[in-house]
């Protein structure tokens, strides 16, 4: 029985980068080997076990062959007989492929090492195109390490030309696209995970109504990017730098869904797409049945992000009905997320990255405002009921209304 560090770990450790995760693969075991030693299984589909003291995952070196469509259409095979270079090339990146024994012994088939010091993003063989999911993963590791100067094989890309025109790319859940998909745009650099995917025909699989912004232009004096697909790379960039949440990023990548149904003729403006793109954005988080935090948030971004960007030429009434829309006395942080949400957009512009947002702390202003409206006097005063709430709305009005004429004078 030898045991390897294979995949990721090795990769990290010689890009120099801290290693997280750690996978083991064990060559010349049986399951009741492993059992007798005292390892617990976890693998469904293979053998996958967890080491009795550490926890940590040891698999059996396996093969894999195509037995159907999708991420799960595969049948394992796992034996003592199986070498360490069979279960290597099973994977989907050389730099993935490589192994090391205890005393970082290099096991290297593949070419792993050659491609880390090309920051070359390259198959290990062409059974790379009988795995849809690895068409995302490759485009999440051009995100990760785009800092580096990663850039994917050209032969790469051709055979995920091949897998987005196959029609595999539909076969994949819902539940293994947005992993990958959160994944990704948590990475360093989101704006090139979208980039790759639309490289190689992905996006228009997957999300066609992020693909259909490209080509689509703005009006110039408030885009200087002018295509709305460059200007959605840009929020996306800056909601990196910016260190923002997934739930804001999210938001990102769709806000603008609606200026892909404009008609050319009406172009470059885009009157009411905040409206026309909530249908679109809704069938975007259906289609990846996307976490309810996610979902709410980038719905509210699509139909307010210009009123966040109007902010100060709000009427204290409208004012106090986008505080309502977001539910800012029981869920603020929601609202702090659709601010940030605007923020990225209004710097996601070329030239203007640098450029302040007095929106934000105006609105956060407003909020404050509004919630510091007591309740306790109304009550005293006999109110309840639905009269409250509308004395409660009007107190709130007058008091966004004394906030604004202060903020703005």
């Amino acid at each position: 029985m030898q045991v390897y560090k294979v995949g990721g770990a090795v990769r990290d450790r010689l890009l120099g980068l801290p290693v997280t995760d750690v996978d083991r693969v064990v060559v010349g075991a049986t399951t009741e080997e492993m059992l007798a030693k005292g390892f617990r299984p976890v693998g469904a589909d293979f053998p996958v076990f967890l080491h009795p003291k550490t926890g940590e995952e040891y698999a059996l070196a396996r093969t894999e062959r195509k037995s159907g469509r999708g991420y799960g259409g595969f049948t394992f095979y796992a034996s003592p007989e199986v070498t360490l270079e069979e279960d290597l090339i099973r994977r989907d990146l050389t730099i993935n492929a490589m192994a090391e024994d205890d005393q970082l012994n290099l096991t290297d088939p593949y070419h792993g090492q050659r491609d880390l010091e090309a920051r070359i993003l390259r198959h290990v063989s062409p059974a790379f195109a009988e795995d849809p999911l690895r068409v995302l993963r490759v485009a999440r590791f051009a995100a990760r390490y785009a800092g580096l100067g990663f850039t994917v094989a050209d032969e790469t890309m051709d055979l995920m030309r091949q897998l987005s025109e196959s029609g595999e790319l539909q076969a994949l859940t819902a539940e293994r696209s947005w992993k990958e998909i959160s994944r990704a745009l948590m990475e360093d650099h989101p704006q090139v995970f979208i980039q790759v995917l639309r490289d190689c025909g992905a996006l228009k699989e997957l999300m066609p109504e992020v693909d259909a912004l490209f080509g689509v232009p703005q009006p110039e004096t408030h885009h200087p990017e002018i295509d709305t697909g460059l200007h959605t790379l840009s929020v996306l960039e800056q909601s990196s730098l910016h260190k923002q949440p997934l739930t804001v990023r999210w938001a990102c990548l769709l806000h603008d869904l609606g200026k892909g149904l404009t008609p050319e003729e009406e172009w470059p403006r885009h009157i009411a797409h905040e409206h026309t793109g909530l249908k679109l954005i809704k069938a975007v988080n259906e289609r990846f049945k996307v976490p309810k935090d996610c979902q709410e948030l980038a719905l509210l971004v699509g139909q307010y992000h210009t009123h966040g960007h109007r902010a100060l030429e709000l009427k204290a009434s409208t004012l106090l009905e986008l505080l309502q829309s977001f539910d800012i006395y029981r869920r603020p942080q929601r609202f702090e997320e659709f601010i940030a949400a605007c923020e990225m957009d209004a710097r996601g512009r070329k030239g203007l990255e640098q450029r302040s947002y007095p929106q934000a702390d105006y609105l956060r202003g407003a909020a404050k405002a509004a919630r510091e409206v007591a309740v306790q006097p109304l009550l005293e005063q006999g109110f309840k009921g639905p009269e409250l709430g509308e004395a409660l709305k009007r107190e709130r009005l007058k008091a966004l209304k004394a906030y604004k004429e202060a903020a703005t004078a």
